[in-house]
């Protein structure tokens, strides 16, 4: 019979005491969110593309007399309230990470943290939308929209990439030099994405078929501006590659930052057709999608540098605790 006390007070650790997943089951939860984040970038981009940004006029409800979109809010209502549902695909995702982790045996305290991180990001990330909302798609807003989603990216990355590996000390795999011009790198790619932000808030993918006020910047200008960090980025990620090999560095560091330069380069070609094409919202989308994929290279990249062994499974944590008590019995039966 269930203490039925004890779930109600703290149903996350019931569960972790009845429970131990396996490092692949922490493994996958924290991939989940990492996917979810992904989607829901993706998704806040299809409002943005359809013109659906006030498809609800008000938040937290969809207008001020429904909670839920009504046939006739007509698709884009159907499109910016799908994308609020979202929001708890996420939170349920993020949710079951958490309790995935904190059931994780040996704890693994920093990975906790990590993903009680993801929790405060999607609630802060749905607070900033519903502001979006109310300032009818200010540009500026927007822009922290987007960035605060970047945020949840980062961290869902971040715990997946954690959940891989284990808690020993980082041992470096690569020089001083090197691991310098891999924060350059994420600075670089950092102001790539803000000055994406800039883009769109000038450009003409506002998110509503109304008139929604733009940044008050060229588009020109922010454009060539978006054009050089992306091509700086490009560059730091070849000569990061090149010296990798060169110095004969191990195979993971050289496979994140070749793949990191496959995906820029993608990312490249998808940015200058969509140019030249007048933004077409297929390859807008698609470069939406890109940028994600840019910035969990990048952090792949920093994290590659370093290794710290891999995540301990509770069976195998048992005998190693054993085997470290033994010496000192041994030595005294011994001296008996």
């Amino acid at each position: 019979m269930p203490n039925l006390l004890e779930l109600v007070r703290n149903p996350i650790a019931y569960i972790a005491a009845r429970w131990t997943p396996s490092p692949r089951t922490v493994e996958r939860a924290a991939f989940l969110s990492l996917l979810m984040s992904i989607v829901i970038v993706v998704t806040g981009g299809a409002v943005r593309l359809t013109g659906s940004g006030l498809g609800c006029d008000t938040w937290p409800k969809c207008s001020a007399d429904s909670l839920t979109a009504t046939s006739a809010m007509g698709f884009h209502g159907a499109v910016e309230f799908g994308n609020r549902m979202m929001t708890w695909v996420v939170s349920a995702a993020v949710g079951w990470t958490i309790i995935v982790v904190r059931a994780a045996k040996p704890a693994r305290k920093g990975l906790s943290r990590l993903a009680w991180s993801q929790f405060w990001v999607v609630m802060s990330n749905g607070v900033v939308g519903g502001i979006t909302v109310w300032v009818k798609l200010n540009p500026f807003v927007v822009a922290g929209h987007f960035l605060a989603a970047t945020a949840l990216l980062t961290v869902t990355t971040l715990t997946w990439l954690r959940a891989r590996e284990g808690d020993a000390p980082p041992r470096p795999l690569v020089g001083k030099p090197v691991k310098k011009l891999t924060y350059v790198l994420t600075f670089f790619a950092a102001c790539l994405i803000v000055a994406g932000t800039v883009v769109t808030g000038a450009g003409p993918h506002a998110g509503d078929s109304s008139k929604v006020d733009r940044m008050p910047v060229g588009v020109e200008l922010a454009t060539h501006t978006h054009a050089v960090f992306a091509w700086i980025v490009v560059a730091l990620t070849v000569v990061l590659y090149a010296g990798l090999r060169v110095m004969d560095a191990p195979m993971g560091p050289r496979r994140t930052a070749r793949n990191l330069l496959l995906v820029l380069l993608g990312q490249g070609v998808i940015g200058y057709v969509q140019y030249f094409t007048d933004l077409p919202e297929l390859l807008v989308g698609l470069h939406l999608l890109g940028s994600t994929l840019v910035w969990i290279g990048v952090l792949r990249v920093v994290l590659s540098t370093r290794e710290r062994g891999l995540p301990v499974a509770a069976e195998d944590a048992a005998p190693a605790a054993e085997s470290a008590a033994a010496p000192p019995l041994a030595g005294l039966a011994t001296r008996r």
